[in-house]
């Protein structure tokens, strides 16, 4: 009891002391619990005929019975494999793009064209996805700048935006381009951290630029990389729907339909709530696994881990 007690006192202590912060962190503990941890008991309509007139406590109870049929879906392994390949380019493209953008940036001297530079990469990232996706439709359309470079090639005319095949390329290097400038700001930041002594060192010994990179900058940042990664594993199954619905057609279903744009599809379209549901809490079952075994990973092969 006695340690009990001296647990509670100081507890009490650091409240008061720390009041203000604490008070602070009333409206995020708020947020958290009304708009994430509460609207989690509605997914309990993937288990049930949801029915709107009768609410979510007395809908009928189905149990594995959306999920079944999920599984066994036309669409089922087409949405699996487009979902992962699309992640997976990302992940081969998109993921080193901003590390290899911050480095080659920490090697420029001239701050006015350093921030010259930065500023015009970062832009990208503020403007609206809905104007960025009309750009991309635009370039790629039958008349776009675009089209027509690709036609001068290629000596033949296709809009590439109604392409199948060339959607996940237009996807990723969008993405990459929308993305690059900001992302960067994080491994930047990581760099500046690594003490200005370690290449000063290595100057003394002789060593080259890119020696400089690989055993200086690199192993620097090595903890801000591998956090980063393990976050983007926990994504694989997450594609952002809202780019690929503004994007994709029915033309471009083969390659482009994942399953965050299925479940709005499901769900919002056709008003097949429970079933969309399923779909959905599959889909986070899923990236929940993945980001327990990545971290899992990480932790026994190197010393940096989320938890």
């Amino acid at each position: 009891m006695k340690q009990k007690d001296k647990a509670r006192s100081r507890l009490l202590r650091d409240l008061h002391k720390n009041r203000a912060f604490y008070i602070m962190l009333i409206p995020i503990v708020l947020y958290y619990l009304i708009f994430c941890y509460w609207p989690m008991y509605g997914a309990t309509i993937a288990f049930k005929e949801f029915k709107p007139v009768l609410g979510i406590l007395d809908s009928p109870w189905v149990g594995m019975e959306y999920f079944e049929e999920f599984f066994h879906a036309y669409d089922f392994w087409k949405l699996i494999r487009n979902t992962l390949l699309i992640s997976f380019y990302s992940l081969i493209f998109a993921f080193p793009a901003p590390i290899l953008f911050a480095i080659l940036l920490n090697e420029v001297r001239s701050e006015r064209f350093k921030r010259s530079i930065q500023t015009i990469t970062y832009l990208p990232h503020f403007v609206s996805l809905v104007i960025i996706c009309g750009l991309i439709i635009q370039f790629t359309g039958t008349n776009g700048f675009i089209n027509k470079i690709y036609s001068a090639i290629t000596g033949s005319e296709l809009a590439l935006i109604n392409d199948a095949g060339a959607f996940r390329t237009i996807y990723i290097a969008s993405g990459i381009w929308q993305e690059l400038g900001f992302s960067s700001i994080l491994f930047l930041a990581a760099i500046s951290t690594i003490d200005v002594q370690l290449y000063e060192a290595a100057i003394i010994d002789g060593c080259s630029k890119f020696r400089q990179i690989w055993h200086i900058i690199i192993p620097g940042i090595m903890p801000t990389i591998i956090i980063m990664l393990i976050l983007q594993i926990g994504g694989i199954m997450s594609v952002g729907w809202e780019k690929v619905f503004l994007l994709y057609s029915p033309l471009t279903y083969e390659t482009a339909d994942v399953i965050s744009a299925y479940v709005y599809r499901k769900g919002i379209q056709d008003m097949n709530y429970s079933y969309s549901t399923a779909v959905g809490l599959f889909n986070s079952v899923i990236n929940f696994i993945l980001i327990v075994t990545a971290n899992a990973i990480s932790r026994r092969i190197s010393e940096t881990s989320l938890w």
